[in-house]
């Protein structure tokens, strides 16, 4: 399964793959048919991936909503950034969204490519009626993907902001 856009492909890894990633070591790259550019993995992300990302995604009977989904860059065969679901929709329909666009990559409206199509992607899965997103309050680039996206914010406290797009249905 990929998702395509004009100029990104994005692809939910498997459990193996996941591994591999976090090795960060070009294995995951060379699996894909990728171009390796070096990535770090941060100390947040390494425990993201063992607390919660593969857990769920060993146990899970629909993996998309909890896996990792890496963002490739086609002019390049580079992966450019990444994003996930945090698990499936809640009982209101719900399903939060977490990204990240590698340092080199930022300011050329990728993000805001790859979260238009996993949107509408998700919104054709069934229970899903909004996407959910928090950032922290000072994020201005985050906060601007976002609205570029048509997400709105709807709350506010400690430090973060949640914003909230509906089902277009």
């Amino acid at each position: 399964m990929r998702i395509d856009t004009p100029r990104l492909t994005i692809i939910p890894l498997t459990y193996n793959q996941l591994q591999l990633y976090l090795k960060a070591d070009g294995l995951l790259e060379t699996e894909l048919g990728l171009e390796l550019k070096p990535r770090i993995i941060s100390l947040e992300l390494a425990e993201a991936f063992e607390q919660d990302i593969l857990p769920l995604v060993a146990s899970s009977d629909n993996y998309l909503f909890s896996t990792l989904w890496t963002i490739v860059l086609k002019e390049l065969n580079v992966m450019v950034g990444d994003l996930c679901f945090k698990g499936k929709p809640n009982d209101m329909g719900e399903v939060e969204i977490g990204y990240g666009i590698y340092v080199q990559f930022r300011g050329k409206g990728y993000m805001s490519e790859a979260i238009s199509a996993i949107t509408q992607w998700v919104f054709e899965q069934d229970g899903v009626g909004a996407v959910i997103a928090e950032t922290d309050s000072e994020n201005i680039s985050s906060h601007r993907v976002l609205e570029k996206c048509g997400f709105a914010q709807y709350n506010a406290s400690s430090g973060m902001l949640w914003w909230r797009l509906e089902c277009p249905k």
